[in-house]
């Protein structure tokens, strides 16, 4: 008995000895947030080896700018075909083995994906890996609401969430791997790091559905934002009474449709999945193809065109979150929905200067403005989804995530294509590149626009823990 206690102690993301107290800031350590973490960064490094091999696929297959567009846009739309089923699932089994499962899926395409004799078989592969890596997104986000508070989720969600858009790493390691050793040891290769991923999820202990809301509300309003007032009234424009928000603890479940319908009544959830979704179809579309721009336009190797491309990124990205969670920190409850505020700032201004960025002709000029860009939209990773975990109730998170996911691979299906299609139509890449720059602008207005509704729907939450 004594060792199977030690066990369980030793596993990742068991609480302390002494038990879970309202006034711990991080009862389950920083274990779970870390292997979650590199769940993140494996899928994305695999989903975007592609981006740096293209143009060795291409010479070696033949096939065109729209048809190398329509690979990511076939994936995503798979990905979006599995999101909400991933997401009722998620909160009904275990996500800690769901996750688990998936990340040997990934593995398996990605060993396929090196192994492909032929083009058709390659597109299974990806289109495979992109459904596999939907299936995990909400239980990823919901596990995470699980394991810490209010305090700690802009930095826990921040930096999970902000591998979404670390697929500059796949890009920069697709391209000196490609390089150096062909197209296809970059994806066998990744096969092994995704496999070990797999075995450390299955180790994590997964903590009861809803248990860090009920240590919230028990811990008092120090631990919500500061609701304006009425904010625990019921909205003029809210979800129908015959149908209430789920409380965190309840142990009955709605079948599939009314609870999609249930989470789809929530306004800042709708919003700012919307915002978030508009931006990746534009950094989706742009990123994707600025390593083929960079050899095309600038004629560098593909080496250099892929390690500038990743590198930017991965910089930006990380700049980005950093300085999203610290804005974030200071403005929230100071200021009406200020962490909205920070990311739909960001993604307006962000992509406003991608867009100038564009323009430059010189090498230089290119890699620092697209760097100022990438780290200007990134404040959005943490603000936005710490801000979606809020507003969702513990008994829904999965189903709220998989909206969110099902919207963020409709853009990221688009984004390539869109850009893919132009290309061929004007013989200009640049050009196709400037079609998803306004969109991206109007997609941090819409950000912003649900500032409005966040502190009602975040107080409300809380106060169906504090009751449950």
């Amino acid at each position: 008995m004594v060792k199977a206690v030690a066990r369980e102690r030793r596993r990742l993301g068991s609480p302390p000895p002494g038990g879970i107290t309202p006034t711990d800031p991080n009862p389950f350590g920083w274990g779970p947030f870390v292997v979650l973490f590199i769940v993140g960064m494996v899928d994305r490094i695999e989903a975007n080896l592609m981006s740096g091999v293209l143009p060795l696929i291409q010479e070696e297959w033949g096939f065109s700018d729209t048809a190398a567009g329509s690979i990511p846009t076939a994936a995503a739309l798979a990905a979006a075909l599995v999101a909400l089923p991933a997401g009722y699932l998620a909160d009904r089994r275990s996500r800690t083995k769901i996750i688990a499962f998936v990340v040997l899926i990934w593995a398996l395409a990605t060993l396929g994906s090196g192994l492909a004799t032929g083009f058709a078989f390659f597109y299974f592969t990806r289109v495979l890996l992109a459904a596999a890596e939907n299936i995990d997104n909400p239980a990823v986000g919901s596990l995470l609401a699980d394991y810490y508070p209010a305090a700690t989720r802009m930095q826990v969600y921040g930096w999970t969430r902000m591998t979404t858009y670390l697929g500059g790493v796949g890009t920069l390691l697709g391209g000196v791997i490609g390089q150096a050793y062909g197209w296809r040891a970059a994806f066998l290769l990744m096969a092994i790091p995704g496999a070990l991923t797999a075995v450390l999820v299955w180790r994590m202990r997964e903590p009861r559905r809803g248990e860090m809301d009920r240590i919230m509300a028990a811990a008092g309003p120090s631990s919500a934002p500061v609701p304006p007032p009425g904010a625990l009234e019921p909205p003029q424009a809210g979800p129908p009474e015959a149908d209430p928000a789920p409380t965190p603890g309840a142990t009955v479940k709605r079948p599939f449709w009314p609870q999609v319908r249930q989470v789809l009544a929530i306004r800042t959830l709708v919003l700012v999945s919307l915002g978030v979704m508009i931006l990746t179809l534009g950094l989706g579309g742009v990123y994707f193809w600025l390593p083929s721009l960079m050899v095309r336009v600038l004629e560098m190797e593909i080496g250099v065109a892929g390690s500038l491309s990743g590198g930017v990124t991965i910089v930006g990205v990380l700049a980005g979150t950093v300085i999203g969670t610290h804005l974030g920190k200071r403005l929230h409850g100071r200021v009406k929905g200020g962490r909205l505020l920070v990311g739909g700032t960001g993604i307006t201004v962000g992509s406003a200067v991608l867009g100038t960025a564009l323009l430059m002709d010189s090498t230089v000029a290119l890699v620092v403005l697209v760097l100022l860009a990438v780290t200007i939209s990134s404040t959005a990773i943490p603000t936005c989804t710490a801000c979606i975990a809020d507003v969702v109730a513990a008994s829904s998170r999965g189903v709220g995530f998989a909206v969110l996911q099902v919207l963020l691979t409709i853009g990221a299906a688009f984004g390539p294509l869109i850009v893919g299609i132009t290309s061929d139509a004007t013989g200009s890449l640049l050009m196709a590149m400037y079609a998803l720059i306004v969109p991206m602008i109007l997609g941090g207005l819409v950000v912003l626009a649900s500032r409005g509704s966040y502190e009602r729907e975040a107080a409300r939450v809380l106060e169906d823990a504090r009751n449950s």
